[in-house]
């Protein structure tokens, strides 16, 4: 993963999480952990999509 895309803080869950040395899990570990990744990514894609949908009521309301 490019550097630049992490963020700022050094103590971020998502910054520790990539930099994790993958090299000791075995299959079924990695399997494991790719599971709960897509469904973590499952889980921000839902919020995005409510978020989106909720922006987009409001813009409807407000516009002039």
């Amino acid at each position: 993963m490019d550097e630049d895309n992490l963020p700022l803080r050094g103590d971020d869950p998502l910054a520790r999480l990539v930099r994790q040395d993958l090299d000791p899990l075995s299959l079924s570990e990695l399997d494991q952990r790719i599971a709960a990744l897509k469904a973590e990514i499952s889980r921000c894609e839902a919020k995005k999509a409510a978020a989106s949908s909720h922006m987009s009521a409001a813009d409807a309301l407000f516009k002039k």
